[in-house]
């Protein structure tokens, strides 16, 4: 199993919204390097951190895992969409997405003010600069356990 963290600004979809859904597509990735995680590399029950994006305060959001691995993003074939990409063709796709599906919600988001103080994230691509912008990012096991222990540290996980 690997970890991940997936960017979303809440104003278009939060765990809130994935919660309801129960499970979703994560659609409209638009970044190569993203896009190959996505494409490559995520697997059918990959642990993966909800983040929410241009947000107050941006943050974790909660947990959710991958629930179907990589396949083309429809959307980029579609002129009227918004992800439209007029290059990508149904026989060579430009695009993938991968479902998820919702585990919790914290109680509160765990702000990324506090994710800076983490020693064990000083190497991880959240916090490195110039990667702030990947919207689907790998992280390492310790990764994973630093954001949990704090989550668990500021009572943020439900009962």
């Amino acid at each position: 199993m690997a970890y991940w963290l997936m960017k979303s600004n809440p104003a278009y979809f939060g765990i809130d919204d994935l919660k309801r859904l129960g499970t979703d597509s994560w659609d409209g990735v638009r970044n190569y390097r993203a896009r190959n995680f996505m494409r490559d590399d995520m697997k059918v029950g990959d642990k993966v951190f909800f983040y929410h994006s241009s947000a107050k305060p941006s943050g974790v959001a909660g947990i959710m895992t991958v629930h179907k691995a990589g396949y083309p993003d429809p959307s980029q074939f579609h002129p009227e969409h918004r992800h439209y990409d007029p290059i990508a063709t149904e026989e060579e796709p430009r695009w993938y997405m991968v479902d998820v599906a919702f585990d919790q919600a914290f109680t509160d988001v765990l702000p990324l003010s506090e994710l800076k103080y983490l020693p064990p994230l000083e190497d991880s691509l959240l916090l490195r600069k110039g990667c702030q912008q990947l919207t689907v990012i790998p992280l390492e096991p310790k990764h994973w356990q630093a954001i949990m222990n704090l989550a668990e540290t500021l009572t943020l996980l439900p009962d």
